[in-house]
């Protein structure tokens, strides 16, 4: 089955523009017709859909790119590198989950007479 890029992007939740800038930028490969028109095939949106779903879980276009590389251990380079920056995105947000949950309930005033905020603050 063939559709237009309306459909596509009807289809995906996501505006035509979007998927205009994947193909230009080389992150998206879409035959097109006689006229010019992009036709999308079953292949085209599928790869449209990993393109979104790399996407919304947090790479870049150029991540995404070296992640549908054909070699998988350049894929697997990218997926890696990506586990490891959201792995610290956590940690760094349980960190302050911790501190902000430490200031609610401190019994000091100022978080500047608390010895517990005080090496919160001075971790880096």
């Amino acid at each position: 089955m063939v559709r237009t890029i309306g459909e596509v992007a009807a289809e995906l939740g996501i505006e035509a523009h979007v998927l205009r800038h994947w193909e230009h930028v080389g992150a998206l490969a879409v035959r097109r017709d006689g006229n010019g028109y992009r036709l999308y095939d079953d292949n085209a949106l599928e790869q449209a859909r990993i393109v979104l779903k790399l996407r919304r879980v947090g790479l870049s276009l150029p991540e995404v790119i070296a992640a549908m590389a054909p070699k998988k251990s350049t894929a697997q380079a990218v997926v890696r590198a990506k586990i490891a920056a959201l792995e610290d995105e956590v940690l760094r947000r349980q960190q302050a989950i911790t501190f902000l949950r430490h200031t609610v309930e401190c019994r000091h005033r100022y978080l500047d007479e608390c010895p517990d905020c005080e090496s919160f603050v001075r971790e880096v």
